[in-house]
């Protein structure tokens, strides 16, 4: 592929060498890979691999932005300082998001007329992928920044998962235009009456709505974005703990099982977590990937590969384009804050 990725190893409650080993299975297909933590617990590493020993963790600092300014040698600090200064293309962070999303923004820093930085995820919907965001950058929004998540949703959504016109809606607790929070119905229609040629805006949609098809990225603030996800990613994995343990219950139940298995190995692996590999952090000059802390080789193999194709497809470039063309970056004025 052509592209460097500086991992963070630190903050993966399996270790080092389990994201290393999801290192050595990226740089298999071609990624080059620089890893960010102890040495002394990765080990030894595959060719197309370079180890930076960086012991220093900040991952579970209680105040992830005090701790990015104040320890310069932490590994996710020294990993976002090499994407900043082009030793690397795209960061990936092995689980620390308030950690990932403070070195993110001190080191590789916003993109210009960008309010706040959103985490996006591919959520494995079979049949029809969404992509949601915030996720969990931002707790407290305005309108103006979910106005920003459906462009950056939408670019995504193109470059990413090749969706030809994304349809963006908006989370809310009801499809009528004048159903949410004042924050929702302000953002509505302010994307209803944006004209642009990189999605169609369809309103609202109910948190039932996600699973059903009708937008392929859906937008909301960060604190009901991360509640969102999690809720899906527990209810996933207790459905398909639930099918195991009826199909190894009883005689009958292995019986059905076996015949099952083909097909229900393929659905567990349509819906895993881990398949799309974390979340990106969207709206910094340069690319960042937040995997989850918990994640297996195969969910850090995957953040990397993704991170990969998404620099191969200028999603940065593709954001920002999407971003300028639709007139919705944030505007020079003494009267904006953050």
């Amino acid at each position: 592929m052509g592209v460097t990725v500086a991992v963070d190893a630190n903050g993966a409650d399996l270790g080092p060498a389990e994201v290393a080993a999801g290192a050595a299975i990226a740089a298999e297909r071609g990624v080059t890979v620089r890893i960010y933590g102890p040495a002394d617990k990765i080990g030894e590493v595959v060719e197309g691999i370079e180890v930076i020993d960086a012991p220093v963790s900040i991952a579970k600092d209680a105040d992830p932005a005090r701790a990015a300014r104040s320890t310069p040698d932490a590994s996710i600090v020294q990993a976002a300082r090499a994407v900043a200064e082009g030793e690397a293309d795209a960061l990936v962070s092995a689980g620390a998001t308030g950690a990932t999303l403070a070195a993110g923004l001190f080191e590789i820093r916003r993109a210009r007329g960008i309010y706040r930085p959103a985490l996006a995820t591919p959520i494995p919907i079979p049949g029809n992928p969404v992509t949601m965001l915030d996720v969990g950058a931002n707790v407290e929004v305005r309108s103006e920044h979910l106005v920003q998540f459906a462009y950056m949703g939408a670019a995504l959504a193109t470059t990413v998962l090749a969706q030809e016109r994304p349809r963006v809606a908006l989370l809310s607790n009801g499809r009528e235009a004048s159903r949410g929070t004042a924050l929702v119905i302000e953002a509505g229609q302010e994307l209803a009456a944006a004209r642009n040629a990189n999605f169609d805006f369809v309103g609202n949609i109910e948190g039932n709505d996600i699973a059903e098809g009708v937008a392929d990225v859906v937008v909301t603030d960060g604190f009901t974005g991360n509640i969102s996800l999690k809720l899906m990613e527990g209810i996933s994995q207790a459905v398909v703990g639930g099918i195991r343990d009826a199909a190894t219950s009883s005689a009958r139940g292995k019986l059905g099982g076996a015949l099952l298995r083909p097909a229900l190995r393929g659905f567990r692996d349509e819906i895993d977590p881990e398949g799309p590999g974390g979340a990106y952090l969207l709206g910094l000059r340069r690319l960042a990937v937040v995997s989850h802390g918990r994640f297996s080789r195969y969910g850090f193999s995957q953040a990397i590969l993704l991170a990969a194709r998404a620099v191969s497809g200028d999603l940065v470039g593709q954001t920002y384009a999407a971003l300028e063309s639709g007139g919705a970056l944030r505007r020079k004025g003494p009267q904006q804050t953050d």
